[in-house]
């Protein structure tokens, strides 16, 4: 639902604009107060809350740390890793302090005469709120978004109400990190009496074709008993031009939706490639008078799944060219900012990733909003658990009182968003191996039928046998497999639906910048440093590295893609580190670190996935002083077929990639037979000082590109660019600025770990930085971080008033970086 108004809490217009409007959203960002711990009379408006700390919701109280080692210990046995006993896992959620209490207070004012809703888009967790001393409501769920009606808690004149939140992280609730606080957006919606409730429309488009598109509308109308209600919509195009438009007046009765139905010519069809994105704009009225207006945003875009041939968008079979993400943002934790998911997706978008899977809990609106612009496909997903405990307080103490009404809120939000094409009901839960597993999962199959017809159902499996012998697999829509590839084709003759998804895949392991010798395919390997090899061929027991998955997608029409896990890096789960290894506390999975900075696998599916630019990347750096003349394989991940090796001038030879048939005729004979499909791999290559240069050929044997990398010499400076210069004086704002150490020529020093510090000035401040090292234990608000394999990420947060953002950063020992930002409003 698109803002009719929008205003700051603090604005002083608010009551000039309340003639002018039936719907009012007020969105409660500043001026709240906060206090970790149990407070007694918290909730009650005489509360002195004065020297409590102030802060801006969204907030994340964990985020700011420090990381410790006894930050919610947990003995436990992963039994989805076949884990058979409990031992000590360190940096589970991330070694942050997310376990415990905390409250916050606010006030808010509401016109007098309006029905007043509260929304939040996410509390974590187990949320009670309270309206002027009285609970107004409670919800469990940290990651569901939910509202609750408080007009009849209201003072009467409106004025001053008093709004406390209570929410309690309880230990072992978590099998990551999941953010503590108020980290997502909480609004006030005042509406006439009379009005659409929240998420109250529901958009279909029953027909899409090239020539024309059929639109339905229903539309949930409140308070509207024995009135006659009009409602006048008008579908308006993604370039302003008003295209349908129904003018229809009836009484609704039994509760039924409104129903309108519109005719869309020669539509322009939402796809990732083109996010076209329309709006159905509603006025209500009762008895003649106008009570409300509502925009729905919504894209005209056809879905389907045929057996033994896949999935198919607008008509056109795909694959799923997908990651699993976790909802945090590195350094800046839970707490959501738009500006840090569209660098997330801006960067997965360069890479040729088209869907995301969000892994493992209803994701922020804000996400779901940037897929709809950004043209990425979804699976939305609510949970880890069912019935049955992953963690010892984790969501299976709610699942059977709760489950319904949180499925019901996820499913009313967004399913008008066209970039949603799959629901997902868990992930690797228990209950997939109960004799009656498959009436729970039918349960909430059923639940998705019910309140959207229109999208398929999956579930993310990954006890093969079980689900394979009982039933679970054999009733989902769509059956999902998390890693497993050696079971595809098992599972898809045995299955009656004849298609398999890979919803979770690869598990790959790597650090970026980081290089282990010899260079070999291994699983669950582990090295003192707590890292894993860049040379992409490091797994976790139960995974695989990414080229089996790409032969799966081309190699059978059956397989409609993957989401890999993951896009990036994530607090919490450190495997293969989580046993006792602290001080790692986050994912090695990413394809992009936590610090927002590609590694070498990124440009590995950007080489197959981004089919509208160039990709020539090289493997490793070539910077090892103390491995003269030790074998240092090179590795060359590109679109082109064929490259040509050569260091300090001397030829390597040219590597082509394999076809399946050539792959599969050197099986047992080469351990990477498989990788040779899609990298291209010197493996005997003596390392000397000097200068790696890769020349690319096309299909026809013409020199394309060339790569060069040279040997680093002493630290000279540190080099500082953004990812943007113009930002917007919002206060929300951010650049994303990468620091490398480099020598006088500009070549990365991949080994340099000084200490960089950070200095902002003019309108703007420093937020936050992180290295991409799951070791480091350098707090991410305090503005210091050293490098990691030679660079670091720093982030820039504009201020409210424009001007100019100076930044600078300084290391001892090398000359300092700087540039200037602009902020405009």
């Amino acid at each position: 639902m698109k803002k009719i108004l929008f205003i700051s809490f603090s604005c002083c217009i608010l009551f000039s604009l309340i003639a002018k409007a039936q719907r009012i959203e007020t969105l409660l960002e500043k001026n709240w107060k906060f206090t970790k711990g149990e407070v007694a009379e918290a909730m009650k408006p005489e509360f002195d809350d004065r020297k409590r700390e102030t802060v801006t919701v969204p907030h994340d109280w964990a985020i700011f740390g420090p990381f410790e080692r006894s930050n919610d210990l947990q003995e436990v046995a992963v039994t989805q890793n076949f884990e058979k006993k409990a031992s000590v896992k360190t940096g589970r959620t991330g070694g942050l302090p997310y376990v415990g209490i905390g409250w916050y207070r606010t006030t808010f004012d509401v016109p007098a005469d309006q029905q007043t809703t509260l929304v939040f888009d996410g509390a974590m967790s187990e949320a009670r709120v309270y309206v002027n001393g009285q609970e107004a409501c409670f919800w469990p769920f940290g990651y569901n978004s939910f509202h609750c009606d408080v007009t009849g808690l209201l003072n009467k004149d409106g004025k001053n109400n008093t709004l406390a939140v209570r929410l309690e992280n309880k230990p072992q609730s978590s099998r990551w990190y999941p953010g503590a606080g108020l980290y997502r957006n909480v609004r006030v919606v005042s509406t006439d009496k009379v009005h659409v409730p929240v998420w109250g429309t529901q958009l279909t488009t029953p027909h899409v074709s090239d020539e024309y598109a059929s639109v339905r509308l229903l539309t949930t109308i409140a308070n509207d008993e024995g009135k006659d209600i009009r409602i006048v919509t008008e579908i308006i195009s993604p370039d302003g031009k008003v295209v349908a438009t129904k003018d229809n007046t009836r009484k609704i009765n039994h509760g039924q939706p409104f129903e309108q139905n519109f005719l869309v010519n020669a539509p322009c069809l939402w796809s990732p490639e083109t996010p076209y994105l329309y709006k159905a704009v509603s006025k209500v009225y009762a008895d003649g008078k106008q009570t409300d207006e509502y925009t729905t945003r919504f894209g005209i875009r056809s879905i389907g799944i045929i057996a033994d041939k896949g999935f198919f968008l607008n008509g056109k079979h795909r694959k799923f060219q997908g990651v699993c993400n976790h909802h945090d943002l590195g350094p800046l934790g839970a707490a959501i900012n738009v500006a840090a998911l569209r660098r997330q997706l801006t960067l997965l978008k360069d890479m040729g990733c088209d869907a995301i899977r969000t892994a493992h809990n209803m994701p922020a609106p804000e996400l779901v909003q940037l897929c709809d612009e950004m043209g990425f496909m979804m699976m939305v997903e609510p949970f880890d658990e069912w019935d049955i405990a992953k963690c010892e307080n984790g969501y299976h103490r709610y699942f059977n009182e709760w489950a319904e009404r949180d499925m019901v809120n996820m499913l009313h939000q967004f399913r008008n968003n066209p970039c949603v094409v799959m629901w997902s009901i868990g992930n690797e839960v228990p209950t997939q191996c109960s004799p009656v597993g498959y009436k729970v999962a039918s349960f909430l199959q059923d639940i998705c039928h019910r309140e959207d017809p229109t999208r398929p159902v999956t579930c993310g499996m990954d006890q093969v046998s079980c689900v394979l012998k009982n039933g679970f697999a054999a009733m989902i829509d769509v059956p999902g497999f998390n890693y497993r590839a050696h079971r595809y084709l098992e599972a898809y003759e045995l299955l009656p639906q004849n298609i398999v998804l890979g919803s979770e895949t690869s598990s790959t392991v790597s650090s970026r910048g980081v290089y282990k010798f010899p260079v070999e395919k291994r699983g669950d390997v582990k090295y003192d440093d707590h890292q894993s090899s860049g040379y992409d061929l490091e797994h976790c027991s139960w995974s695989n590295v990414p080229d089996e998955d790409f032969a799966l997608a081309d190699d059978y029409d059956w397989t409609i893609g993957q989401f890999v896990w993951t896009g990036f890096d994530y607090l919490g789960e450190p495997s293969p580190y989580d046993t006792d290894a602290w001080p790692s506390h986050s994912s090695l999975f990413g394809i992009i670190d936590l610090a927002s900075l590609p590694k070498d696998r990124y440009y590995l599916y950007r080489s197959l996935w981004n089919k509208n630019v160039n990709t020539l990347h090289v493997l490793p750096h070539w910077t090892w002083p103390g491995r003269e003349g030790e074998n240092t394989p090179v590795f060359v991940y590109t679109n082109y077929p064929t490259a040509e090796l050569f260091v300090n001038g001397k030829s390597y030879g040219k590597q082509h990639k394999l076809t399946a048939e050539e792959s599969k005729a050197i099986q047992g004979k080469d351990a990477l037979a498989l990788q040779r499909r899609y990298r291209l791999m010197w493996m005997d290559v003596p390392y000397e000082p000097g200068e790696v240069k890769v020349i690319a050929y096309d299909a026809s044997g013409k020199i394309a590109e060339e790569k060069v990398v040279r040997t680093a010499g002493k630290p000279h400076h540190l080099e500082v660019v953004a990812d943007r210069s113009q930002l917007t004086a919002d206060g929300k704002d951010l650049a994303y600025i990468t620091v490398r150490v480099v020598d006088k020529d500009g070549n990365l020093c991949p080994s340099d770990s000084r200490l960089v510090n950070f200095t902002v000035k003019g309108a703007g401040h420093y937020r936050a930085a992180a290295n991409g090292d799951a070791t480091s234990l350098d707090l991410f608000h305090l503005p210091k971080m050293p490098a990691f394999s030679g660079q670091l990420t720093a982030i820039v947060q504009a201020a409210e008033q424009a001007g100019e953002i100076v930044f600078e950063a300084k290391a001892k020992g090398v000359k300092s970086g700087k540039l200037t930002l602009y902020s405009s409003k």
